[in-house]
This record gives structure tokens, C-alpha cells and sequence, in this order.
């Protein structure tokens, strides 16, 4: 843990002004203003009157197939940035630094090395994707800055490093969640499986699926995979149609998994469809249309939910993008919170004490609902679970 010394004064700083906007406290958020990207050429830098100022990179999914990811993940970034920076204003001033990894593990490794090595960030957040993250994550953890995962749900992402941290709650959490709301109200029984098999998170999502068929007891009727870029799912769909599951379990990014909803819709499988996390984005119901009625997913985050926070959000996030935020653009907005809060925690800009002040977050009550970290810095929170209908998703009752 070297050099980080500087970055120490950073977090303790951090840390009060989110308190001050209530990240902790619940109270609603101040209003949103423009995020910068600003490049600095040293994680900290002690302007006059000690306002201190922190560069965070962002490693996001901004181009390519799933990019509406990233483009949300962005959005949230953006809009906690302006609150924050006017709220803390005279104390700490934080700077985002945009990296596209185009969801690729290449691109994820090559964002983190140049935000690291010519960046000098004090931290990053993402990248989007969990495979992106095995990719990048050991490269940040070697060199001892925090990275901060705030969509990756795959098993094994802290194992990576003490310097890895997410706030996305786990598919292992989520899916038996939104699978015993569907069991217990839907009298499932038997259940078909389909999933990416080129794609971690997907293959991750779908052995947490099947495990948890397996403990409830349900009968699995049959199996069937695709890859991420693929646009026909007839022959893997037909064949599991006549095995006559009442549920099929989707396991995919929001892209694929859409297209494999609107063919099981439209080949005549009638079953109850529940998906994982990449379902949980508005794009869904752009490519599914109204097939998406009727799938079930998890989500530690509802836009419709009545909570004064949430909804304060909801608004200004309307407000800054005329549309309602997902749950990845949720995420991102807590995760700056977060991060804000642990610098001010630490009182200055040193990545090692900002890991430290990070590893020690508790209670804190974001958008996302309340969270804290166990002692491998996974999060310990709920997931909700909702229904697609008419466009969007609501309640589950």
C-alpha cells in the first residue's frame, strides 16, 4: 500500500460532504449541475482555501452492443458529480475521467492501465461488465488503487483484490429472490434454462439459476445456449417450448435476452419468463415491445418506488435526461456518493486510505436502498422484485 499517503487527506474530506448531502442521513439531494472530465495530473491537488480536488477514472461499456449500459452508468456519474461539487464546494472537488472499453476485456485492461499510469487517478469506477472486471480488476488491485464495480453481479469479483469493491448486489442474491416470488405466486414447477455461454456474467447468472431450481426442488426440463451477437434463437427456443416448462429462465445482456424473450413470445411459449440483471434496462422494452410483458427480474432499484430519496432522484435525473433512470444509472449515482463520502472520511486523496475508508462502509442509504460491505467488501443489501408492464417495470405482486 504505497504512496498513498496524499490520497488519505482526500477520503476524510470526501466523507463529510456526502454527509451533507444526506447520502447518510436520507435526506433528498441537492440540486444536479453539469460533470466535468477535466484531466489532473495527480489524484489530488490542494486548490486555495484547502478545497481539495480528486480525479476518479470510469471505465464504462459506451459503444458497441450493450452500450446503453454505460451510457446510463454515465448518466448517474454526471448527475451526482454536479450535486456533489456544489455541495462540497470550498471542501472537495471531484473529477471524472471517461474510458470506453467497448465491453471488451481489452479494452476494459487498456482504459484501467492509461487511467492509472498517465491518468493518476485515485480511484476507478466500473468497468461495466463482470468479465470486464476479472479482465482489469487485478491490474488495478496490483497497483493498489480501489476500483469500484457498480454493475458487476458475477460470484468471485471481490476474490480479485482488497482493492476491489462493488455496490451491485450479486445474481446469487437477486435471482433466488425474484425465482421464490415467482415460485410462491406463479406455482412454478418446472423450469426451462437459457443463457450466453460466451459471456461470464450470463454463465454465471445461469448456474446461480439452476442451483436455485435445484435446492427449491423444481424440475428442470431442458438446457439451451447462444452467443452474444446472435439474432436467431428458433431451434434452441422450439426444443425447449416442448419440453412445456412453466417458467423459462433467461440468463443474458439486455440485447440478447430481449430477442430471446420476443421469439419465445412469438414461437407460443406462454411460460412465466424471468431474467437476471442485464434485463434491467429500458432498452428491453425497445427490442422485446410488448413481449417483455410479463418477465420477472430482481433489482436492488425501482424508479416507482415511493421513497422520498428515490424519487428526488427520479425527478432530477428526469430533469437533466427526460427520462426515467435504470438501475445501472441508480448504481452509478450511489457509487459517487460513495466515494465522496470515504474521501472526505479520509480527509485527503490517498488511494490506500480511501480503500481503507471504503472497506468500512456502513449503513449508508443511497437511491439503491441501504448498503453496507462485509468483510470482502461485497454488498449486503435487498433486492426488489418487479414485473414488466405497459413499458416499464413495476411491483411484483
Amino acid at each position: 500500500m504505497k504512496g498513498f499517503s496524499l490520497l488519505k487527506s482526500l477520503a476524510t474530506i470526501s466523507l463529510g460532504a456526502v454527509l451533507m448531502v444526506g447520502c447518510s442521513s436520507g435526506n433528498s439531494a441537492a440540486p444536479a449541475a453539469n460533470g466535468g472530465s477535466t484531466p489532473a495530473q495527480t489524484p489530488a491537488a490542494e486548490g486555495a482555501g484547502g478545497e481539495v480536488t480528486a480525479q476518479i477514472g470510469v471505465v464504462g461499456f459506451l459503444s458497441g452492443s450493450g452500450a446503453a449500459y454505460g451510457e446510463a452508468q454515465k448518466a448517474g456519474l454526471e448527475l451526482a458529480l454536479g450535486e456533489l461539487n456544489e455541495a462540497n464546494k470550498g471542501k472537495l472537488k471531484m473529477e471524472l475521467k471517461f474510458e470506453d472499453s467497448g465491453g471488451e476485456k481489452e479494452g476494459a485492461i487498456n482504459a484501467v492501465n492509461k487511467l492509472i499510469n498517465q491518468d493518476n487517478v485515485v480511484a476507478i469506477i466500473g468497468p461495466t461488465l463482470s468479465g470486464e472486471m476479472f479482465a482489469a480488476g487485478p491490474v488495478a488491485n496490483e497497483a493498489e488503487v480501489p476500483i469500484f464495480g457498480i454493475s458487476n453481479t458475477s460470484e468471485g469479483i471481490n476474490d480479485i483484490g482488497e482493492y476491489v469493491f462493488r455496490n451491485s448486489l450479486p445474481e446469487s442474491i437477486a435471482i433466488p429472490t425474484a425465482m421464490k416470488a415467482a415460485v410462491e405466486k406463479k406455482g412454478i414447477k418446472k423450469v426451462a434454462l437459457i443463457y450466453a455461454s460466451n459471456d461470464d456474467f450470463s454463465v454465471n447468472g445461469y448456474k446461480v439459476m439452476k442451483a436455485t431450481a435445484e435446492k427449491m426442488g423444481l424440475e428442470i426440463t431442458g438446457e439451451a445456449t447462444f452467443s452474444n451477437g446472435d439474432v436467431d434463437f428458433s431451434a434452441q427456443l422450439t426444443k425447449l417450448k416442448q419440453t412445456n416448462p412453466d417458467a423459462l429462465l433467461v440468463s443474458a445482456l439486455y440485447k440478447e435476452g430481449s430477442m430471446v424473450v420476443k421469439k419465445a413470445r412469438e414461437l407460443g411459449i406462454t411460460a412465466t419468463i424471468l431474467g437476471g440483471n442485464g434485463f434491467n434496462n429500458p432498452k428491453v422494452f425497445e427490442i422485446a415491445g410488448p413481449a417483455a410483458d410479463g418477465l420477472i427480474v430482481a433489482t436492488p432499484f425501482s424508479p416507482e418506488k415511493q421513497d422520498d430519496k428515490v424519487q428526488a432522484f427520479v425527478k432530477a435525473f428526469e430533469a437533466k435526461y427526460n427520462k426515467k433512470p435504470d438501475q445501472f444509472a441508480a448504481q452509478a449515482y450511489d457509487s459517487l456518493y460513495i466515494m465522496s463520502q470515504s474521501l472526505l472520511g479520509a480527509g485527503k486523496a490517498d488511494r490506500e486510505e480511501l480503500r481503507n475508508q471504503l472497506a468500512q462502509l456502513k449503513d449508508f442509504t443511497g437511491v439503491s436502498g441501504k448498503l453496507s460491505f462485509d468483510e470482502k467488501r461485497n454488498p449486503i443489501g435487498d433486492a426488489v422484485v418487479v414485473v414488466a408492464k405497459d413499458g416499464k417495470f413495476v411491483p411484483f405482486e
